[in-house]
């Protein structure tokens, strides 16, 4: 039988498993000084300013929205085509996501789209590094601007990706980043909020940690979201791997590229480093579902993010005229690109997809 190929495939080796190991000796298991390094250290690769550590992605989107005072009566402008999370956390901070639809080339939300979408409820938009492909944040930035709107980066999956080698996460006034264990670094769950904005920073302190700057001294009224130094340790580690993986899910990228034909590869905008959380290709002419099958047969882990657009889900339920947003949905496929393939697998990758498109025509 052939060996399966994963999709996603978590590095987690000796350097991991010691860290853990220390932390569990020290008797210090919740947030702590790993934590407080951990924080230090991210900052320092992801553009500067505060960085606060929480307990998952969602987390940090959620905080980030409360800490910029979204609340109800707020519109927050995302994309439809994007995990359910963002707009979710836009519902639970009291908000109401406004729905936009995406540029075809890079699957990020439309600026134009964005414009037009804005009324005097506007509060705030949410652009996402879909795939690890950094979203127009020049001119998303000149919107908000323009109109006097507050914007969080979903960066979720796009660690190191960049725009004229400024790092994402670094444009907006909060950006909400991921470490589940998919991701291109993980703590086996985690987030972390990044700002430059004291105000802010303080704010999503306090409502990780039960609304308390001093213990028992409850300024506010917070949730417990707070990151373990378990969690942190592991992501002290991985944090320190980031750059080597990143660079070999590049070279992934381009040897699949080079091999595969008959399929979409990813676009890449002038400016911007694309660090390729998922390979995803596009599969017109309504063979898309056709060539998932085919490539799981094969051994060959796959999958369609998203199949289902976040405004059509049973949570939101509309009908809204998102053109681009439904096509992605229906020829989007999402290949193996991880750093731990071998030369011999992106191979068959390739060819695989390749034998299955052509048996189509």
């Amino acid at each position: 039988m052939t060996d399966e190929i994963r999709l996603a495939a978590p590095i987690i080796g000796p350097e991991e498993i010691e860290a853990v190991e220390r932390v569990l000796r020290s008797g210090m298991l919740a947030q702590g000084p790993e934590v407080r390094a951990f924080e230090a250290e991210f900052a320092a690769v992801a553009g500067g300013g505060h960085a606060i550590a929480v307990n998952s992605g969602t987390s940090a989107l959620l905080l980030g929205l409360l800490a910029m005072g979204v609340d109800a009566g707020h519109e927050v402008i995302v994309p439809s085509f994007t995990f359910a999370a963002t707009a979710n956390a836009v519902v639970l901070a009291g908000g109401s996501p406004v729905f936009v639809d995406i540029n075809p080339a890079t699957f990020c939300i439309d600026p134009t789209a964005i414009e037009a979408a804005i009324t005097e409820r506007t509060r705030a938009i949410i652009p996402v590094h879909l795939y690890g492909h950094p979203a127009d944040m020049t001119a998303i930035s000149a919107i908000a601007k323009e109109h006097n709107l507050l914007v969080l980066e979903d960066a979720a999956q796009a660690h190191l990706a960049a725009i004229d080698g400024r790092p994402v996460g670094s444009f907006g006034d909060v950006a909400a980043f991921s470490f589940y264990p998919t991701k291109n670094m993980t703590t086996g769950e985690g987030g972390m909020v990044m700002t430059r904005n004291e105000t802010i920073a303080s704010r999503v302190r306090l409502l990780r940690n039960q609304g308390m700057e001093q213990r028992y001294r409850n300024e506010i009224a917070g949730y417990n979201m707070r990151m373990t130094d378990i969690q942190a340790a592991i992501g002290r580690v991985q944090l320190k791997s980031l750059p080597n993986w990143t660079s070999q899910r590049k070279r992934n990228a381009r040897v699949l590229d080079g091999g595969l034909v008959g399929v979409e590869i990813p676009h890449v905008q002038a400016r911007c480093t694309h660090v390729y959380h998922q390979y995803t290709v596009r599969v017109p002419g309504g063979e898309r579902d056709r060539l998932v099958e085919g490539v799981r047969e094969q051994g060959i882990g796959c999958d369609v993010y998203y199949p289902v657009p976040v405004h059509r889900l049973p949570a939101f339920g509309l009908d809204l005229d998102l053109p681009e947003t439904d096509r992605a949905a229906r020829e989007v496929l999402s290949l193996p690109v991880h750093p731990g393939l071998t030369e011999r697998q992106l191979e068959r990758i390739a060819t695989s997809v390749n034998a299955i498109v052509e048996s189509a025509e």
